[in-house]
């Protein structure tokens, strides 16, 4: 599977990104009460900052690359990983507005005293040992654009404290063990990207798919389970990539998939999805990879998907298609990349034995039979 990672941010950015969010600046502080100075820190937003780290750097217990070894005297803003930038309201006035603890490989939790870091536009913490579960008071980040824990060890149900959040446009949680429900209220947040790939999530993706605004959207690797539901067609004026390999998926694929004028990606690979691949995706102009490898589809693969005008990556394998229209033949000719491998086409190599091929010749497919509603 492909690997989608936005940039790293820098400090410039951090800058940005605290401007942008300034409208919607909260001076509630966090939960816990911090009411007394901090000898040698005169401005009040470090003095909380400070007290954040401090409790943080105390439930950190590897630190193998001593990225916290210079957590250390009142000057935060020249710890490791931690990023200054001057407060909207008052530039004179300095804030922590962006952590980044990438690929630390560093051991521990998040504590409470996290939600006084309140100035934070971004918290980067992927490729770490962080375990246990997201503290309530992450809430007070009000002004967080991006959150990135991926590659960590987090546990427990969908972290809700996520939907609180009224800045986030970059949610990235793949790579943990978050496991049940996906909550609905997740597709009708403003977000730019949702990843939640490969962790352990559960039961049917919502109903409510396609609400939010996001252009990438990766679930790959999870067991959902059943259909997916034909709202995806909401994602029209934003969806550029969408990942459900390994989901559990059954049924049809829902001709509303082709509606996702902007799609580039499409991945439905290693599901149960079964029935002929809707001719509705021959109208996604500016799709360069569709994978459909692994699955139970069978029919005709159309011609019109083959000649898509920017199409370079086409796998069918490990299906049951039993023709290939026009070109699709011999995509080679068209510098396309593709895998037809385990199918039931005549004249090919490496294809499935006739056994196999009759039986789902005699079993045609009722996509109605699945009742995946609408």
């Amino acid at each position: 599977m492909a690997s989608f990672s936005f940039p790293i941010t820098t400090t410039a950015f951090v800058i940005l990104l605290l401007s942008l969010t300034s409208n919607v600046f909260n001076n509630s502080a966090a939960k816990h009460s911090h009411s007394s100075s901090v000898k040698g820190i005169k401005n009040p937003r470090l003095q909380k900052a400070y007290i954040a780290l401090q409790a943080w750097k105390r439930v950190i217990y590897s630190d193998p690359n001593n990225f916290t070894s210079t957590w250390v005297g009142p000057s935060v803003c020249n710890y490791t990983g931690i990023y200054c930038a001057p407060f909207p309201n008052n530039t004179k006035l300095q804030v922590v507005a962006g952590i980044d603890l990438n690929h630390a490989d560093i051991a521990g939790f998040l504590p409470e005293e996290l939600g006084l870091l309140n100035d934070l536009a971004l918290l980067h913490l992927n490729s770490n040992r962080f375990c246990g579960i997201l503290p309530l008071s992450l809430s007070n980040l009000t002004l967080l654009h991006e959150l990135d824990l991926s590659n960590n060890r987090f546990v427990g149900p969908f972290p809700n404290v996520v939907l609180s959040l009224p800045s986030l446009k970059y949610l990235d949680l793949r790579y943990n063990e978050f496991e049940g429900p996906l909550p609905p209220p997740l597709f009708s947040k403003d977000l730019d990207a949702i990843f939640v790939n490969n962790n352990r999530l559960t039961n049917v993706i919502p109903s409510n798919l396609g609400s939010s605004s996001a252009s990438v959207v990766v679930f790959a690797n999870n067991y959902f389970g059943g259909c997916l539901p034909p709202s995806i067609a909401n994602f029209a004026n934003t969806l550029e990539e969408l990942l459900l390999t390994n989901t559990g998926l059954s049924g049809c694929l829902p001709p509303e998939v082709g509606f996702l004028y902007k799609l580039k990606v499409l991945d439905v690979s290693n599901n149960k999805l079964a029935g002929t691949i809707p001719y509705t995706i021959a109208g996604l102009a500016h799709l360069e990879l569709l994978n459909l490898a692994h699955n139970m589809f069978s029919g005709t693969v159309p011609e019109g998907i083959c000649v898509l005008p920017k199409l370079s990556n086409f796998t069918f394998s490990y299906n049951y298609f039993c023709e290939e229209q026009g070109i699709c033949s011999n995509l080679t000719s068209k510098g396309i990349v593709y895998d037809d491998r385990h199918n039931c086409l005549p004249e090919k190599p490496l294809q499935r034995s006739k056994k196999e091929c009759d039986a789902v010749d005699e079993h045609p497919i009722d996509c109605l039979a699945f009742h995946c509603g609408t």
